[in-house]
C-alpha cells in the first residue's frame, strides 16, 4: 500500500457535485492499493498515517499527530499511485490491485483509521470521478509505502 498524505487546513471530496466527505484542519490521505497488499501492509500504514507527528507543537516544531490537535483524516482511493511510466508516455497501472481486492481493503483502512482515532473517517467513492478541493497547509506532503519502509 502506498499513499500520499498531505496536511491541509482543510479538504472536500465531490462527486457529482456532491460532498461525500469533507474536514477541517488535518490530513488528506491518497491511498493505492497493489495487488501484492496484505493486512500486515493495512496495519503498518495505519499506524504510520495515524501517528505520522507533522502538526507544530507550542515550540513550532512538527511534533504532533492529528489526534493530538484534533484534526480530521479525509481519504481518497487513488489507484494512480500505483502507476509506472517504464515503456513510456502513457502511464500503465498493472501493478494496482483491481476492484475485488482493493476495495475491501480500502474499506478496511478507514474503518482502521476511524478506530486508531476514535471518530469517523470521511472519505471519496471508490472508483468515482472525485474532485478533490485541499488547501495545503505548509506545505506539507509525505509518501509512505508498506513495501518501502524506509522511503
Amino acid at each position: 500500500m502506498r499513499v500520499v498524505v498531505q496536511r491541509v487546513s482543510s479538504a472536500a471530496c465531490r462527486v457529482d457535485g456532491v460532498v461525500t466527505g469533507e474536514i477541517g484542519r488535518g490530513l488528506l490521505v491518497f491511498l493505492g492499493i497493489e495487488k501484492t497488499d496484505t493486512a500486515d501492509d493495512l496495519a503498518w500504514l495505519v499506524q504510520k498515517v495515524c501517528k505520522v507527528r507533522v502538526f507544530e507543537d507550542e515550540a513550532g516544531k512538527m511534533n504532533l499527530p492529528v489526534s493530538e490537535i484534533g484534526g480530521g483524516v479525509l481519504v481518497i482511493s487513488q489507484f494512480t499511485l500505483y502507476g509506472h511510466l517504464k515503456k513510456g508516455t502513457r502511464p500503465s497501472f498493472n501493478r494496482s490491485a483491481p476492484p475485488d481486492m482493493a476495495v475491501p481493503l480500502y474499506e478496511a483502512f478507514i474503518e482502521a483509521v476511524s478506530a486508531e482515532l476514535g471518530q469517523p473517517v470521511p472519505s471519496g467513492i471508490f472508483g468515482a470521478d472525485m474532485k478533490i478541493d485541499a488547501a495545503n497547509d505548509g506545505p506539507v506532503t509525505l509518501v509512505m509505502d508498506s513495501r518501502q519502509r524506509d522511503f
